[in-house]
């Protein structure tokens, strides 16, 4: 048996966590932009001038890891170039290209060995205000100066790099120094390790002083010198650029541990203190994290951001070149931000750390009364508020930190979800992730019966927005009015009392109402003209575009109308098919022409048969297709396609809604009328109906199964993706004010505008909120409720100890009890009895008790939603606090919470069902007591909690907990009716006792720190923290559990998920995905082994067989979640992976070798055609830490579009493909998840 697997990778949703962020001027719109990166992604987003929403312009994968940003221009240019630091030992300059609407190179440089290395440059980037120079930094010794310039045909110029090197020296920021047109200078921060490293004593060490320090570019002599260095805080940690000139007093800030300063070559320094939190403990240091700037003609000013997330508006007092004073002001605050961006058109984008990205407007930038002291050092207290001078207009949803995640059916949809613990502290989040587009709800209002149809219609082409919404009904059509508000018209010239077939607007401003009995042609003025159809023959099916008019009468018949000269409709020709037409459309007409040539006719036989409109050869059939099944509908629209062509010229595409569910898109021939390229997708077990509508003002799709699906262009992609949304019945374009662009449809008896909304995305999200840092999470088997386990540092307990629904259960079962006073808060509590309380003691009733409750659940949701905008109190690192969640996700609620008490924390959980309890399910947790993590881990002690699950599954009930004085239990897993448990280095196995866990086997011979168990049989799989997995057998004859084989790898896992019975998917901390594999001869002489033991060992260390590696791939991000399954029952099986930056990924197995070959052979062609954007090597990048074994990477195959038709074109022939079929095997393989 061979032990190859082949995977396809495949990023399904991409990181969400914005690392970098800055602004510019990068397009040709002359409006401001913002670049960001998402590790491994750049992206450009642009700002909506009406909704001040964000969107993406474009967004590129550069296969490498993103460490700086810096925009960069040339003096006298109207547009910012890019300046991008990355892994790949190179400095890169890129220009967006708004044509083609992408980032060309304009140069790509080699300065040192790729990888994120010490002592290679590419952390730290720095530009000279007056765009003439870039300096790049690494975090020790080396710095490297390039001059940038223009040559005579306007093009950049960059020079050879200027060494500005340190040995023994570690640098913690860079900045471009304002000097005007003087010599450029830089400034850094730098601490000499020198002596340090030749003290043994440690002494040098503890008194290292860091070092401002000016490099001056003499551009005269071409070189770079160290000008002027001054000792500073030890603090320091961030340099701000300050405008120098005629703007400013120049020099830079230096942003300390609880102090600011500002300094420059030749005056005194002056510092101001940061103001901090008044319950912030005195020895616990402010640090500024992230900053922010914003200049104009006669104003500057600084937003820094402490780690709390409060923003201090720092301004200076000068005069010439003196500073006088730093104030610092509190402004608001905002989450936590990885960069901030002051955009000029008075906003605030914040690129958080933990949570959702916000986009903030300025309200107010006015100081208030100043909290600083007059000499800088005072210590300054302040009171943080809600927002006052922001306030949030947009919202972008980031998953990161994914933590864990599940893709399971909870609620039944038929589609798998993603349920995801993502976040940290109170902003933490259960979301859950659906396929399909977020939908906006609009309007939605009752009809009075079940409609059959409806359409929009405008009065004028040239208006904006629709004048009329038709609603048919059997025997009936309602015709709204759309203004302020939408209400029933009469006098709109439409015929009331019949079902309306279709209705459309014809030429400028002429309307054309179709049904049964004949064309109702509305003029503007009213005038109506009526085209009775023929008796003993009535209209079953239309087609209408701007000029022409196709029905299909009962029997067969094709009848022709267009526009004369006169605008008036008229008869041109007509033709028996000689059978039923189940459906017709016609095409769009193409610019500059009078009539669109062709029609599409769909016949009940399962053939569509493309006809000829031209009035020389009229019905003529120029192609004839078959297909599956009967077609429900037809719709040509003229879209931006990927037929191997340039991406951005559209085509004509003729898609088919067949009875079965399957939509059939099929590429048009503009000249011939050909049909090529057919694809097929099933959407749903309903007939597919076909609606055109408009997505950002550009032609789209909509079809209507069980589920909704829009078909849109976004970007230079062609997407078909569900709706997140009722299923629909008919559905229209739709414009009105308040709605720009919309969709009407109908469903379940009413009528509804709806808008799609963050186009491009694959996944939807809901968010529940949690109250800690969630841990993990399972199902629970029977009630399919989530079980979540929420841990914290550092952070206050619950108002509630113990189970919330216990003691609420506790209060209305008890009818009355004592409770001590004040006075005797120490006094035990006699027994309860009639009469009289005791003395110190006052009697409580039932609903006291109750209200007592209700009042500590509002005091408690109010501390978290406090700490949601502010963070929690820090009471101290030895304190932690944890909490056990029960969720329903249907009703999106929480059943039961149970908060630890004693300190203790929670970190591992599993259902057991014990062999001797007749099939009840128990929920074990394991945590650890007083845990402190520095300078070394150690705790009081770890225990196993028991709990039953009461009320039905929807209640903690406490059995007990048995110590575990080791420490952590960090796995635990039912095996054979008992229960497996991790504990540090030890393996051991409990049954259930009535007063605590009893131990039953155990094995003390495993490497480091287990962290995760699966079992299969008899057959256990241990994840180690640092050494791989470990495959052990339990022996019931001898109980006693023996390893057989382990890892030659050593490996620090994130995580796991068994294959099968001999192979394991894992992932690690350097963002490396694996598949490992016990060989077939060794798996079977282990289980057949007639004297139950494991041969003798043949390895120097570890266990006596040793696994095989059977693919490796680097993934880029932390794998923190891995399950094999499988989104939809028709869709095939794969492994799907959460990272955490809060991307989605699947590993897809091939099913056949011609596959293999076929995307092996692409790969190897897009990484010669289109290198990385950045200048990494796509082999190096995937082979980072581990050679990249039998694993293709799906996210360059599918750049395939991206390359110029000529590429696209001699790739293809060497795979003796065309470029159209390439291009649909990518589709098809993706599809296959989805």
């Amino acid at each position: 048996m061979s032990q190859q697997i082949f995977l396809y990778s495949l990023t399904l949703q991409s990181a969400t966590v914005i690392t970098h962020a800055i602004a510019g001027f990068f397009s040709n719109n002359k409006a401001q932009e913002i670049l960001i990166a998402r590790g491994k992604i750049l992206e450009l987003l642009r700002q909506n001038e009406t909704t001040g929403r964000l969107h993406t312009v474009l967004s590129m994968e550069i296969f490498g890891n993103i460490r700086s940003l810096q925009p960069f221009r040339l003096t006298g240019d109207k547009k910012d170039y890019i300046v991008v630091g990355s892994d790949s030992g190179r400095i890169v300059v890129l220009q967006y290209n708004d044509e083609k609407n992408t980032f060309d190179k304009v140069h790509v440089e080699t300065f040192g060995r790729s990888g994120c290395r010490r002592i290679v440059p590419g952390q730290y980037l720095a530009a000279d205000p007056n765009g003439r120079a870039i300096m790049i930094s690494a975090i020790e010794k080396q710095k490297m100066v390039y001059i940038l310039n223009r040559d005579a045909a306007a093009r950049l110029t960059i020079s050879s790099p200027l060494e500005a090197h340190k040995a023994s020296t570690i640098i913690f920021s860079i900045t471009g120094v304002d000097v005007g047109f003087d010599n450029p200078i830089f400034a850094a921060i730098e601490l000499s390790y020198q002596d340090a490293d030749h003290d043994p004593t440690g002494q040098a060490a503890q008194n290292a002083q860091k070092h401002l320090t000016y490099y001056e570019l003499d551009l005269g002599l071409n070189h770079v010198v160290r000008k002027w260095s001054e000792p500073i805080d030890s603090g320091a940690n961030k340099l701000v650029t300050v405008p120098g000139g005629s703007e400013g007093p120049g020099g830079v800030l230096i942003c300390c541990e609880n102090f600011v300063v500002w300094k420059n070559q030749g005056h005194s320094e002056v510092r101001a203190a940061i103001p901090r939190r008044r319950d912030v403990p005195k020895d616990k240091s402010v640090l500024i994290t992230s900053v922010a700037s914003h200049k104009q003609k006669d104003l500057f000013f600084f937003l820094l951001q402490t780690e709390y997330g409060d923003l201090i508006k720092c301004s200076l007092a000068y005069q010439g070149t003196r500073v006088s004073a730093v104030k610092l002001q509190y402004f608001d605050t905002v989450p936590p931000a990885n960069a901030m961006v002051v955009l000029k058109t008075g906003y605030l984008f914040i690129a958080s750390e933990f949570s959702n990205q916000m986009l903030y407007q300025f309200q107010s930038i006015e100081d208030d009364e100043m909290e600083t002291g007059a000499d800088g050092d005072e210590v300054v207290y302040m009171d943080t508020h809600p927002l006052q001078k922001l306030s949030a207009v947009f919202e972008m949803e980031s998953l990161a930190p994914i933590i864990d995640a599940k893709i399971l059916d909870l609620q039944r949809e038929d589609v798998k979800q993603i349920y995801a613990l993502c976040g940290q502290g109170p902003r933490s989040s259960l979301r859950i992730l659906r396929h399909g587009l977020t939908t906006t709800e609009m309007a939605v209002s009752p009809l009075p019966g079940n409609p059959n149809g409806v359409w929009t219609v405008k009065r004028h082409k040239s208006e904006p927005f629709d004048k009329y919404i038709i609603v048919s009904f059997v025997n009936a059509t309602l015709v709204l009015s759309i203004g302020a508000t939408v209400e029933e018209v009469t006098d709109s010239g439409f015929y009331s009392n019949t079902t309306t077939l279709n209705v459309g607007l014809v030429g400028d401003d002429s309307l054309v109402q179709i049904y049964a009995q004949g064309i109702r042609f509305i003029r503007s003025d009213k005038r109506i003209t009526e085209w009775p159809a023929p008796s003993k023959s009535v209209i079953v099916h239309s087609a209408i575009n701007r000029r022409q008019v196709v029905i299909a009468m009962s029997g067969g018949e094709l009848r022709y109308f267009e526009l004369d000269v006169s605008g008036m409709l008229v008869e041109v020709g007509r033709k028996d098919t000689g059978g039923d037409i189940s459906c017709l459309d016609v095409a769009p007409i193409p610019k500059g022409r009078q009539r669109a040539r062709f029609l599409a006719v769909g016949d009940h036989d399962s053939t569509i048969r493309i006809l000829s409109l031209d009035h020389d050869d009229l019905f003529q059939p120029l192609a004839v297709q078959s297909v599956a099944a009967p077609p429900e509908s037809l719709c040509i629209v003229k879209m931006r396609g990927q037929s191997g062509g340039d991406p951005s010229a559209t085509s004509l595409f003729l898609n088919i809604g067949l009875q079965t569910g399957i939509l059939v898109r099929a590429a048009l021939d503009r000249l011939s009328g050909e049909l090529s390229d057919l694809r097929n997708r099933f959407l749903g077990t309903r007939p597919v109906r076909l609606f055109k509508v408009r997505v950002q003002e550009k032609p789209a799709m909509l079809a209507v199964s069980s589920r909704s699906w829009l078909c849109y262009n976004y970007q230079t992609r062609f997407l078909l993706t569900p709706l997140s949304y009722t299923p629909l019945e008919f559905a229209t374009n739709f414009a009105s004010p308040q709605c720009p662009e919309g969709i009407v449809a109908t469903a379940q008896g009413t009528l509804r505008v709806l808008t799609p909304e963050k186009l491009g995305e694959v996944f939807n999200q809901d968010e529940i909120k949690l109250r800690y840092t969630p841990r993990k999470m399972i199902e629970h088997p029977t009630t399919r409720y989530l079980i979540i386990i929420e841990t914290d540092q550092n952070t206050p307990s619950a108002t509630i100890p113990g189970s919330l629904r216990s003691k609420l259960l506790e209060a209305q079962q008890l009818p009355i009890t004592q409770v001590k006073t004040e006075e005797t808060e120490s006094a035990a509590p006699p027994a309860v009895g009639a009469g009289a309380p005791a003395q110190g003691f006052k009697l409580k009733g039932r609903e006291e008790m109750v209200q007592e409750l209700d009042a500590l659940q509002r005091e408690q949701a109010a501390r978290e939603e406090h700490a949601r905008s502010f963070g929690w109190a820090k009471p101290g690192h030895s304190k932690w606090a944890s909490c056990l969640r029960l969720f329903d996700v249907t009703s999106k609620e929480t059943i039961d919470i149970l908060e630890l008490e004693n300190n203790e924390a929670a970190f591992s959980m599993c259902t057991c069902t014990f062999h001797d309890r007749a099939g009840e399910i128990f929920l074990i947790v394991g945590t650890v007591k007083d845990l402190q993590m520095l300078p070394t881990p150690s705790w009081s002690s770890g225990f196993i909690h028991v709990y039953r699950m009461l009320d039905n599954g929807k209640r903690f009930s406490l059995l007990h907990k048995t110590p575990v004085p080791e420490g952590l239990p960090g796995a635990l897993c039912q095996f054979q009716g008992r229960l497996l448990v991790g504990v540090g280095k030890t393996l051991r196995i409990y049954d259930l006792g009535k007063k605590r866990l009893l131990r039953k086997c155990e094995n003390k011979n495993f490497a480091f720190n287990i962290r995760y168990l699966h079992t299969i049989n008899d057959r256990i799989i241990a994840g180690d923290l640092a050494e791989s997995f470990h495959f052990a057998k339990y022996r019931r004859s001898e109980n006693a559990i023996f390893l057989f084989a382990d890892d030659t790898t050593p490996r620090w896992l994130t995580a796991c998920h068994p294959l099968d019975y001999d192979t394991m998917a894992g992932g690690d901390k350097f963002g490396n995905l694996f598949v490992c594999r016990v060989p077939q001869e060794v798996s079977e002489e282990v289980d057949d082994s007639p004297s139950g033991s494991i041969l003798p060992n043949k390895n120097v260390t570890g266990a006596p067989y040793k696994v095989a590696s059977v693919n490796n791939f680097h993934v880029g991000e932390i794998v923190t979640s891995l399950q094999k399954a499988r989104f939809t029952a028709a869709g095939n099986e794969a492994v799907i992976y959460t990272t955490i930056m809060g991307a989605v990924g699947a590993l897809l197995p091939f099913s056949s070798r011609e596959d293999v070959d076929f995307f092996s052979h692409l790969e190897m062609h897009m990484r010669s055609e289109l290198p990385p954007l950045c200048g990494r090597d796509h082999l190096a990048f995937r082979s980072a830490y581990y050679p990249v074994k039998d694993c293709i990477d799906g996210d360059l195959c599918e750049q395939y579009p991206l390359l110029p038709p000529e590429k696209q074109q001699a790739i293809a022939t060497e795979l003796d493909r065309t470029p159209s079929e390439v291009l649909k095997k990518l589709e098809i393989i993706r599809n296959t998840l989805l």
